[in-house]
């Protein structure tokens, strides 16, 4: 049995431009092809992924870069703005984070792993996870009124799969080349290739997706895990 997302609402919530990509965009793009309603929820604006020769306005340039690839994935794009290395698990966070769910409406999300390598991964995990249980409350005021009922929320995947034991696995293969010209709308990000402190984007996202689909017994899959908290879970 295939997993189908035909009535879904798919929100990913990641840290920066170019982490949806890396992570989950296969997954968004079949259940936009399922018939889903697709976004994408960017906590952060890039503005530190500076390359060696340093970008001016990089903030804007990676908010265009974002904008593209959301664009050739067909999914409506939230840009948050926070400082790269200051995103936190605060209240000001959390009720800009729970008023895009309860914009989006979302019943499944895809965060980043409580065990991924950066600390705005971790920041955003927290916030997601966070926010899919409070978007529900009516106790919790913001602009929006309360979603129905909390989303289920699935961790992706972490980078270059560091610590991360996948639950189950999403067949992407036929979204691999869409996953490739999505991380190439990110040309600040693929200067920065030859960089000691940074690894190629493309070849980081070959490597993954094939990996994890040779774990598999498919052409490229994407990773995850079902977080397992109370109306955290749903069945497909």
């Amino acid at each position: 049995m295939r997993l189908r997302f035909d009535n879904d609402r798919v929100l990913a919530v990641v840290a920066h431009p170019d982490d949806a990509e890396l992570l989950c965009a296969g997954t968004l793009a079949r259940a936009r092809r399922d018939g889903a309603e697709i976004a994408v929820c960017v906590m952060c604006r890039g503005d530190k992924g500076q390359p060696s020769r340093q970008i001016a306005n990089l903030a804007t340039r990676r908010r265009r870069e974002a904008a593209a690839a959301s664009r050739l994935l067909n999914a409506r794009l939230f840009w948050c703005g926070f400082a790269d290395g200051t995103l936190t698990d605060d209240d000001r966070t959390r009720k800009k984070l729970i008023d895009v769910y309860r914009t989006f409406r979302p019943s499944l999300v895809l965060a980043h792993a409580p065990e991924d390598y950066h600390t705005d991964h971790r920041a955003a995990s927290a916030l997601a996870e966070a926010a899919s249980w409070l978007a529900a409350s009516r106790g919790q005021k913001t602009r929006w009124p309360p979603v129905d009922e909390p989303p289920a929320l699935w961790w992706m995947d972490t980078v270059q799969m560091q610590s991360f034991e996948p639950g189950f696995y999403i067949d992407v293969s036929d979204f691999a080349d869409l996953k490739e010209a999505m991380i190439r709308c990110h040309t600040s990000q693929l200067q920065r290739g030859e960089d000691a402190d940074f690894a190629p984007l493309v070849d980081l996202l070959q490597v993954q997706m094939v990996a994890r689909g040779s774990q598999c017994g498919v052409k490229a899959a994407e990773a995850f895990r079902c977080h397992r908290a109370f109306k955290r879970l749903a069945a497909w």
